[in-house]
C-alpha cells in the first residue's frame, strides 16, 4: 500500500483551492458535495488546501507557502509535489467507494470506478442506512458482538438475506431480523498457498480471507499474505491446524 487511506469529514470546514479553470472547477465541485467551505488564500481554521496552477513554479511556490502554514497539500495533476490525492469515487451516500492510485494513472481510476458503478444498484445507501437505524435491534438480537457479526456477514453475502447487489435489499432488513436465527457452526478451511506473493491467491483463498474469524498459520508465511486477511481477525501462529477450532470460520494457511 502506497498510501493511506482516509475518508474526511469536510462539512462546515475550511478548504483552501488556489487557481482558476477547469481543474479547479472540478476541485470546487468535490469539496462543495463534501460540505467544504471554500476559500481562496490560507485563513485560520484551513486544514487541507487544493493547488491548481498551470505554471510549474508557481505551482510549487503556493503548495510550499501552504504547507508551511501546516496544511496537507493537493497539487492537481502533480502527484510529487501532493501530500494526498484524491481518488474516482464512487457515491452511494453513505456508502462511498474510493479508488486511488497513488497519482500514478486517473485514466486506470476512473476505469475502474465505471466498472463498479455497473455493479452496484442505486439504493444501496438506503441498506447502509437501514443497518444503521437497525444497530440496536441488531445488539438485542446478537447480544454477543462475535455472533452479531457473523450473523451480518451471512446477510450480506452473496445470495443472503440482504446481498448488497439486491435493489431491494434495504426493504428487508426488519423481516431478516424478524426470521429464524442459523446456527453457526465451528469451521475449518485449509488454504494451500501457491507462492509468497497475495496476488497468487485464488479467488477462494481471497474470499475465506475476508471471512475468517480466525487464522491458523507457521510463523514463516509473508506478512503481505496475512494482511489480506479481516484486520479484526485473530491470528495465530502454529505449526499445525487446530484440532477443535474456535466457533465460527477457522483458516489454516500451509505455506508454498
Amino acid at each position: 500500500m502506497h498510501q493511506f487511506p482516509v475518508f474526511l469529514n469536510l462539512r462546515g470546514r475550511t478548504v483552501v483551492l488556489v487557481g482558476e479553470g477547469e481543474a479547479a472547477d472540478a476541485k470546487a465541485r468535490l469539496i462543495v458535495r463534501a460540505g467544504g467551505r471554500i476559500v481562496p488564500a490560507w485563513e485560520d481554521g484551513a486544514t487541507i488546501a487544493f493547488v491548481a496552477l498551470d505554471d510549474e513554479d508557481e505551482a510549487r511556490a503556493a503548495a510550499q507557502a501552504l504547507r508551511a502554514r501546516g496544511l496537507l497539500v493537493n497539487v492537481v495533476d502533480r502527484p510529487a509535489l501532493c501530500d494526498f490525492t484524491t481518488p474516482a469515487i464512487v457515491d452511494r451516500a453513505p456508502v462511498t467507494i474510493a479508488i486511488g492510485t497513488g497519482g500514478a494513472s486517473a485514466g486506470l481510476a476512473k476505469a475502474v470506478r465505471q466498472r463498479i458503478e455497473t455493479l452496484l444498484p442505486a439504493r444501496l445507501g438506503a441498506l447502509a442506512s437501514a443497518l444503521h437505524a437497525a444497530r440496536d435491534a441488531m445488539k438485542a438480537r446478537w447480544p454477543a458482538a462475535a455472533d452479531r457479526r457473523r450473523a451480518i456477514d451471512a446477510a450480506l453475502a452473496g445470495g443472503g438475506a440482504l446481498d448488497p447487489l439486491d435493489a431491494d435489499a434495504a426493504d428487508k432488513v426488519e423481516s431478516w431480523l424478524a426470521s429464524e436465527p442459523r446456527v453457526q457452526p465451528s469451521r475449518l478451511e485449509a488454504i494451500a498457498l501457491l507462492s509468497a506473493d497475495p496476488d497468487d491467491l485464488t479467488l477462494r483463498a481471497a474470499r475465506l480471507l475476508g471471512e475468517a474469524d480466525h487464522i491458523f498459520h507457521p510463523a514463516d508465511v509473508p506478512a503481505a499474505i496475512l494482511d489480506r486477511a479481516r484486520a479484526d481477525a485473530v491470528r495465530h501462529t502454529a505449526d499445525a491446524p487446530p484440532s477443535d477450532p474456535p466457533p465460527g470460520l477457522s483458516i489454516w494457511l500451509s505455506p508454498s
